[in-house]
């Protein structure tokens, strides 16, 4: 198969190297960055650069761009994907890509599959990428309504080849509300914890916990500004329900409640193993 990458970032850039190494698959990658191209090329992450004119040649597309550049790139290429070829986003939000791609795909003779690799670290950008980064992890497909099952089975078999071990299916608005969840909130409440006046003289007093609490605050703010933006009523009531719970602690607290407070920490630790039970 041709592929071609385009935004060779720590996503796109790890799919890259993940699918180059695999035989019988070509892949060609395209940056705004020139000098990320170049690398690309010399780490055999890609074949060469990805130009308009190999478009039409590529059986598979893989986006990994923000959101509104993901839908806009679509839109700029459409008329040019060769029939039958499959495009798949990792946007980190899907229902504004799903809406946005939908009316393209619906006048034209390719597939679309959004995907969201779950699996990254905190740093960003092609110097981070490496094509371990998807090993034993979850990959969240959401094909279109009418792709045929043999498009998305040939899409599965692809990813998994790249080390995820569960593949998940869902629709747009399930995805944004559960991501909301798992992925947003924990970016919010990683980065509002950091600002705490005690960050910054606790050198000598943190350990896993505080690391834990803080490595998802290193993040890149045009992109979570945007993913934030575009799921925003999913991500503000779970805002929301963190604040009204955390009021629940720090009342019990203020008022020297034992009871309550032990409570509540039970609470928690009942559901967090309730939870592993279920999902892991």
């Amino acid at each position: 198969m041709m592929i071609g990458v385009i935004g060779l970032g720590l996503i796109g850039g790890s799919m890259a190297k993940a699918i180059n190494g695999l035989k019988d698959h070509n892949v060609y990658g395209y940056d705004i960055d020139h000098t990320i191209v170049r690398k690309a090329v010399l780490v055999n992450a890609i074949e060469e650069e990805l130009t308009p004119e190999m478009i039409p040649l590529c059986d598979l597309l893989i986006i990994a761009l923000y959101p509104k550049d993901a839908v806009a790139f679509v839109d700029k290429y459409a008329d040019v994907i060769k029939k039958d070829a499959v495009i798949m986003d990792t946007c980190g939000v899907k229902r504004c890509v799903y809406d946005g791609i939908k009316p393209i795909v619906d006048t034209h003779d390719f597939w679309y599959i959004g995907g969201h690799p779950m699996a990254g670290i905190e740093h960003a950008g092609f110097d981070h990428a490496k094509k371990s980064l998807f090993r034993d992890a979850s990959m969240i497909l959401l094909p279109m309504t009418g792709t045929p099952i043999e498009v998305v089975d040939r899409t599965k078999r692809l990813i998994e080849k790249i080390g995820f071990t569960s593949i998940q299916i869902a629709e747009p608005d399930e995805h944004d509300e559960v991501i909301a969840f798992t992925s947003q909130l924990a970016h919010v409440l990683s980065s509002a914890y950091i600002k705490s006046p005690t960050a910054l003289k606790h050198d000598g007093f943190s350990a896993g916990s505080y690391k834990d609490m803080t490595r998802v605050a290193n993040l890149n703010e045009d992109m979570w500004t945007e993913l934030f933006l575009e799921n925003p009523d999913n991500l503000a009531d779970e805002i929301d329900g963190l604040i009204t719970r955390l009021g629940e602690y720090s009342l019990a607290i203020r008022e020297n409640d034992e009871q309550a407070l032990h409570d509540l920490l039970k609470e928690g630790r009942e559901r967090k193993t309730l939870i592993d039970k279920e999902c892991f």
